[in-house]
């Protein structure tokens, strides 16, 4: 079989695994795709492998190809084998069966990330029947990412940083195009992540009976107006090099450009057409009111109320410029509320220079000749943020078709009927032995 074949029929045995974290402790059971990688690997010359479990079920799996030269570069892949849950009802197609329709795989984490996670391991077992390369190749197949990684790789990252290099790593996701606006091409690639502050708002009021409610303080009317105050905030434009960097890549006209790079217009993303939302998000900390909960019994005051955000910040903001943000927008209200922190993280981002930057870049090229590449911010999270923390270069990597725009491979994400064009997958699987097998100075093909 070809390594094409064999990436495509490991995907398909990925999905129907169907390992879905509802963000619960005993869910995931990832130790099914782990048995299934563990399947791929026997008997593979030159490999040790290791596993994690820090909660049953919940098993990462550690790959390795030990490198000849310690001074050579090494590579770790960090592919994660957990998948969001799915509404059946909206799905059109079945979510854990993997077919091919229309040149489209689809399931529920075709697009995230099981084809990358795919790819990564029939490489790695590919390299190492080649022969042993001068840079170590470790695959990291991980539970848990879909809940922030808490068993997967910000345990590992926390109980078993030796287990392997987090010097250069790459995960998901990157490789889709931009929609320029004179025609040409540009190619992305994630360099960093926005950061995580979540919050919950906790408010009182007054208790008592229904029936007499002349005089009482009502929590609930007040954590209404804190949650009309929160949606009046406007975060200011945040200016970095990489936002910068994309806004030019669109070779918008001179006005526009002037008015996306000051933050002098909101209407000026409207440029950005179907990524207009993930433009805003780029260059703006994001405030999400999620959860709103008051009361239980209906004819009871209830003396509490609280209101939970999925806020998002991004790199150089911290915590602290969070709950300033929160209280400035609050106003006299501020006094009232009590802030509590829930998941909180910085953001994260690596250079787009280094050896593994230039090995992409050059990487890309081979595919798309003289079409630029343009680092970019991931809007939600991945376990590349673990690498960066450990002193490591973290990028998002895979290779799309001119036809998957940005947009197009974003919104394939936890999305009803995912699913991944056939000819992406080629791609990836192409420039993924390309990059490997280069960067780690591992033998080639005959």
């Amino acid at each position: 079989m070809s390594l094409y074949d064999d990436t495509f029929t490991l995907l398909q045995e990925l999905i129907r695994n169907g390992c879905v974290n509802d963000l619960t402790a005993d869910s995931g059971a990832e130790e099914r795709n782990v048995a299934t990688l563990e399947r791929f690997f026997a008997d593979t010359p030159g490999i040790r492998t290791e596993k994690f479990e820090p909660h049953p079920t919940r098993t990462s799996l550690a790959v390795t190809v030990e490198g000849s030269d310690p001074k050579a570069e090494p590579l770790t892949l960090l592919g994660h084998i957990d998948v969001v849950p799915v509404d059946e009802p909206k799905w059109t197609t079945q979510p854990f069966a993997g077919e091919v329709i229309d040149g489209f795989i689809y399931g529920r984490g075709a697009m995230d990330m099981l084809f990358i996670t795919a790819t990564m391991a029939a490489v790695t077992r590919d390299i190492a029947r080649r022969g042993q390369p001068a840079g170590t190749l470790t695959f990291v197949a991980l539970a848990d990412e879909e809940a922030r990684g808490g068993f997967g790789a910000k345990w590992i990252s926390e109980h078993r940083p030796e287990a392997f290099s987090w010097k250069n790593c790459l995960s998901e996701t990157g490789g889709s195009h931009l929609p320029v606006r004179d025609g040409s091409d540009a190619i992305v690639i994630n360099v960093g992540e926005k950061g995580a502050g979540q919050r919950r708002v906790r408010i009182s009021g007054d208790a008592g009976h229904g029936s007499t409610p002349y005089g009482k303080d009502f929590a609930v009317v007040k954590i209404a107006e804190v949650a009309r105050r929160i949606a009046n905030i406007n975060p200011p434009m945040l200016d970095s090099e990489t936002w910068q960097g994309f806004v030019r890549a669109f070779r918008f006209d001179e006005a526009t450009e002037k008015a996306l790079l000051t933050g002098a217009s909101e209407e000026a993303y409207e440029a950005f057409g179907d990524l207009a939302g993930y433009a805003h998000a780029f260059s703006h900390t994001t405030i999400s009111q999620t959860v709103l909960r008051a009361g239980g019994a209906i004819n009871v005051l209830p003396s509490d109320a609280y209101l939970e955000m999925d806020i998002r910040p991004l790199p150089g903001q911290t915590q602290d410029d969070i709950d300033e943000l929160l209280r400035e927008g609050l106003d006299d209200l501020a006094d009232d509320v009590t802030i509590e922190h829930l998941i909180v993280e910085p953001a994260s981002e690596s250079p787009a220079e280094g050896p593994l930057w230039e090995a992409i870049v050059q990487t890309v090229g081979e595919f798309f000749p003289d079409v630029p590449v343009i680092p970019v911010l991931a809007t939600g999270g991945s376990d590349l943020r673990f690498a960066r923390r450990l002193g490591g270069v973290g990028y998002g990597f895979a290779l799309h078709a001119p036809e998957r725009t940005m947009f197009e491979a974003n919104r394939q994400l936890h999305s009803h009927d995912e699913c991944l064009a056939v000819e992406d997958l080629e791609l990836t699987v192409r420039a993924y032995s390309s990059l490997v097998t280069k960067f780690v100075g591992a033998p080639r093909t005959a």
